[in-house]
């Protein structure tokens, strides 16, 4: 089965300051919310890079997963808790390009791989490939590799590296190679392996870190990860023992920075971040920062857009009770509560990690009764986000909050928090709520797309938000605190703040001084765009890393 998408194609002639070939490796995509391959924000991020590279007539590809139950549905309990469901997916809209490849996984020298292709025209991204071991010919266990993204067993999740990394690696080989070879995070690290073996040039090959979060910089036993295959062939001791960092381990975030030309951060604190935390070992690359960003068009509600464009509060006043009704609907069908579009509402909303304190506002329980209990200023509070569905750490602050809001007019849990209920929270909040422990957080771009809704910032000064924000004119955001403070004391002090601050400041000026909440929130639109929209971060990836 040959077609155009089995050999190198787009569907424009690529513009000349991008023609280099780029493929980019993900394990997750978040593209549209009917295609359900990713978790969050480094699915969010994928997916508008590759609408950019689209709209920009970049010749680059995607190369990511095909993941059969999806990340999984979330759903509730009897009692409204957190229910983890997988249900089986298959996309109509997905073609396969004909493309099969094996690879080697523990004692099994030929897994079939086999690449399906989003074409651009479906959803306007480049070609995306994605990859899957539910083939014909593969025993049980190999077709389940691409069950579920970030599968919880430990030696499914090295098979899912070696997948993505040298199934796909041989895919861009079957498509006719690329110049460039791009890891978003250090999942697909196997690639680097296998490409160097088949003679591809270090300055062919560049890294994304997006964390500094252990979590999200895999570490694994070496001998292991070379019984499984992980490096393409068996190296000998004297190999392996190159690979090593902390007694017999493999860093996957160290060899990529090892192996790479250069490799960039997602922000410019995420930046001296990770030059910091990688310093001590030796023979990594430079890492520069370039900030994350997410897709105008995707994401701007385009009637806020037009009304952004002539500056007018009362059209963005009127636009903005419409797109409350609507979050509002979905409030009212999950949780029976009828919430009201003129209180002001804050939304909490992004993947639930205990670092991002989900439940920051609920450290004293006092303050929190006296804030929701306002009647002078009253709110409205919304929660929503992914767990990982085995942290069960996570999972007990959301049914904590579920539990503490249950009967309590004015609070909601929201489940199914994917690509659609994100956009309505983003363009149905009055302000984004962003908790993070200082410095823990790498970029986090939802309040990027919420402030291109009008949605203002009310944050910690981390991640992306210090090249943004000017405290009072465009967000609102708490001081600053030492990050090696013990952390129940940085919790402690910085929920003091954040109460203090929407007490004193955030609801007197949204209620008492509309013309100024106005003139922040137009602001917040006009500070956001274009810095950080997608095309400025596709086309700096190509200047400043692909080149």
């Amino acid at each position: 089965m040959t077609s155009k998408y089995s050999k190198w194609y787009h569907p424009y002639k690529p513009a000349k300051e991008f023609e280099k070939r780029v493929a980019y490796f993900s394990m997750e995509f978040g593209i549209h919310q009917a295609l359900k391959i990713y978790s969050g924000g480094l699915g969010f991020l994928a997916g508008s890079h590759m609408r950019s590279g689209f709209e920009l007539k970049q010749n680059m590809i995607g190369i990511g997963m095909l993941w059969k139950y999806g990340y999984y549905d979330q759903g509730r309990n009897e009692d409204q808790t957190l229910r983890v469901n997988f249900i089986e997916k298959h996309y109509n809209f997905l073609e396969d390009t004909g493309i099969e490849v094996e690879v080697k996984l523990h004692d099994n020298p030929a897994v079939k791989v086999r690449a399906y292709v989003l074409k651009p025209e479906i959803f306007g991204t480049v070609p995306l490939y994605l990859l899957s071991t539910d083939v014909d010919g593969n025993d049980f266990l190999s077709r389940t590799i691409t069950d579920h993204l970030y599968d919880a067993n430990e030696l499914t999740r090295i098979s899912q590296s070696i997948v993505l990394g040298i199934g796909g690696a041989k895919v861009v080989e079957a498509l006719g190679g690329a110049n460039t070879y791009h890891l978003n995070e250090g999942h697909a690290l196997p690639a680097f392996y296998y490409l160097r073996d088949q003679g591809v040039r270090k300055n062919q090959m560049v890294f994304t870190t997006h964390t500094p979060e252990k979590a999200g910089n895999e570490e694994r036993d070496a001998r292991h990860l070379n019984r499984c295959g992980f490096f393409g062939r068996r190296l000998n001791e004297e190999e392996l023992a190159k690979e090593m960092v902390n007694e017999g381990m493999i860093n996957y975030t160290v060899s990529a920075l090892r192996m790479a030309k250069k490799a960039n951060a997602v922000s410019k604190l995420h930046a001296k971040v990770s030059n910091e935390m990688w310093k001590n070992y030796d023979g990594i690359c430079k890492i520069i920062p370039i900030t994350n960003a997410q897709n105008q068009k995707f994401w701007q509600d385009e009637e806020i857009k037009k009304i952004w464009k002539r500056k007018s509060a009362k059209a963005f006043r009127e636009r903005k009770l419409e797109l409350k009704k609507e979050l509002f609907d979905v409030v009212l069908n999950q949780t029976v509560k009828m919430f009201d579009p003129n209180v002001f509402t804050i939304v909490w909303a992004r993947r639930f990690a205990g670092y991002k304190r989900a439940d920051l506002l609920l450290y004293d329980m006092e303050r929190f009764e006296k804030l929701i209990n306002n009647e002078e200023y009253p709110v409205q509070i919304i929660w929503a986000g992914k767990p990982y569905p085995y942290d069960f750490y996570a999972i007990d602050i959301f049914n904590h909050l579920v539990n503490i809001s249950k009967y309590s007019p004015n609070l909601a849990v929201l489940v199914g928090y994917e690509i659609e209920l994100s956009r309505k929270m983003k363009t149905g909040s009055d302000i984004w709520l962003n908790t993070p422990r200082i410095t823990r957080e790498a970029s986090g771009t939802s309040g990027m797309t919420a402030a291109m809704n009008g949605s203002v910032n009310v944050s910690i000064n981390d991640g992306w938000i210090p090249e943004f924000a000017k405290n009072g004119e465009n967000s609102f955001i708490l001081p600053e605190l030492d990050p090696k403070m013990p952390v129940w004391e940085q919790d402690k002090i910085d929920a003091g703040n954040l109460y203090d601050l929407l007490e004193n400041e955030v609801l007197p000026t949204y209620y008492d001084k509309p013309k100024k909440w106005s003139e922040i929130v137009f602001n917040g639109i006009d500070d956001v765009i274009p810095e950080f929209t997608s095309n400025r971060m596709a086309t700096q990836y190509y200047k400043e890393l692909f080149k």
